[in-house]
């Protein structure tokens, strides 16, 4: 080989290799879809939002830089379904819906994006085969057996006040399938305690006033609230209408007594979402929701 063609394709080399110190094409951050109920100047669910960002930046997921987020809100029930099938469309990787309905909507609109639940039902009715191996694409973490979950609530409610004798069972979930098991389970401890219960159903965030009009006007002498992401978002309401009934609330999660509920029993939900963000992680790091067993809150509070 010659000198100049030795040259020239010394240089046609250089030309082609990276400098030193250039920056490289960075690999696409992985997409975050977020399912909630509210909107997003509400501050109600500050407090949650926050623990869940922390354990996301403590696992090295920061939004903007390392994580993109896509966080789609609810005003009611209802609207779940439209937001669940445009986070699908865009592409996410993860979809975190926080309650059964989110869930709910979430799982109708794809079988194969993850899906990591917050949700106060049985995860059988939700997908998944079991706790263990949950198998499909739904996986994160459930409160537990709500049959059991109540019939303590109601327990707890009747030794807090010994004289009721009537209870208004607010039902801010939608009752069907899922909460048949919750419903008959209620109504044995009612018996076993000596009490009546009335079963009121809240589809939109306008149902509770109503609800609460019914309990009275039916004899209630105490009200007690089978929550979902609705319920705590409009707790404010919820102690309102409480307050002007002159109606103690047993609620779920304790956000409802910060607001002027009398007590509740129930997982703290500032942990639930740090503990989903764990989840998150996992399957951003390689890991399958079928693979990811299901966890339920290793503590209570009341």
């Amino acid at each position: 080989m010659d000198r100049r063609a030795f040259l020239g394709s010394l240089a046609g080399g250089l030309l082609a290799a990276p400098l030193v110190g250039e920056p490289q094409a960075r690999r696409a951050s992985p997409r975050l879809g977020l399912l909630l109920t509210g909107s997003p100047s509400d501050m109600t669910q500050a407090r949650e939002r926050d623990a869940f960002t922390r354990k996301l930046g403590e696992l090295g997921w920061i939004e903007g830089q390392t994580l993109r987020v896509d966080a789609r809100w609810a005003t009611s029930d209802g609207i779940l379904p439209g937001l669940a099938a445009a986070l699908v469309r865009s592409g996410v990787d993860v979809i975190v819906a926080p309650g059964p309905a989110a869930t709910s909507a979430a799982r109708n609109a794809t079988s194969t994006i993850p899906i990591v639940m917050i949700a106060s039902t049985d995860p059988r009715t939700m997908g998944a085969a079991g706790l263990a191996h949950p198998g499909g694409n739904v996986t994160g973490l459930t409160i537990g057996q709500t049959e059991v979950v109540n019939e303590k609530r109601l327990e707890l409610l009747k030794e807090t006040l010994p004289r009721i004798r009537r209870v208004a069972v607010v039902w801010a979930v939608k009752r069907g399938d899922a909460t048949v098991a919750a419903t008959a389970s209620l109504q044995a401890a009612a018996r076993s305690l000596n009490l009546h219960l009335q079963d009121l159903d809240i589809t939109e965030v306008n149902d509770f006033r109503g609800a609460f009009i019914a309990a009275r006007e039916g004899g209630a002498d105490a009200v007690l609230l089978v929550e979902s992401p609705q319920a705590v978002v409009n707790r404010a309401l919820i102690a309102k209408l409480a307050l002007e009934g002159r109606l103690p609330v047993m609620s779920e999660f304790s956000r409802v007594v910060e607001a002027g509920g009398l007590i509740s029993y129930g997982p703290d939900l500032s942990d639930l979402f740090a503990r989903a963000a764990s989840y998150v992680d996992k399957i951003l790091k390689g890991a399958k929701p079928a693979d990811l067993p299901i966890e339920q809150p290793p503590s209570w509070s009341w």
